[in-house]
């Protein structure tokens, strides 16, 4: 199943934006990719991911869905994200926030003429 951004509050959206050097952005990505698949993707309430690299190689910003904000604070305290979130201290800054999304419109919704 592909990530669907959609107006649906039945989701939790988290999006993280990490801030890094052109050279670390590989590095964040790489441990960001590893992390998904390994762990975050196998935590309580995990919908998806999607992982953006800015062209300059600044940013990546993360899009997740969650079932609700619960499970991302769970997944934020549990002990196995603390080597990850030191990892991305080391390469990146770092912010993140919760957000419905409130409006969403898709090219297979429209009419092609």
């Amino acid at each position: 199943m592909e990530t669907a951004i959609r107006v649906d509050r039945a989701v939790t959206t988290l999006v993280n934006v990490f801030t890094a050097e052109p050279d670390n952005q590989p590095k964040v990505l790489a441990l960001l990719q590893e992390g998904t698949q390994t762990t975050f993707s196998r935590m309580p309430g995990w919908i998806s991911t999607s992982l953006l690299k800015s062209r300059d190689g600044r940013q990546v910003v993360v899009y997740s869905q969650w079932r609700d904000g619960r499970d991302i604070e769970a997944f934020r305290q549990d002990p196995r994200m603390k080597p990850y979130f030191e990892q991305f201290g080391a390469l990146a800054k770092h912010e993140a926030f919760t957000c419905d999304v409130s409006y969403s419109l898709h090219a297979e919704a429209q009419t092609m003429a």
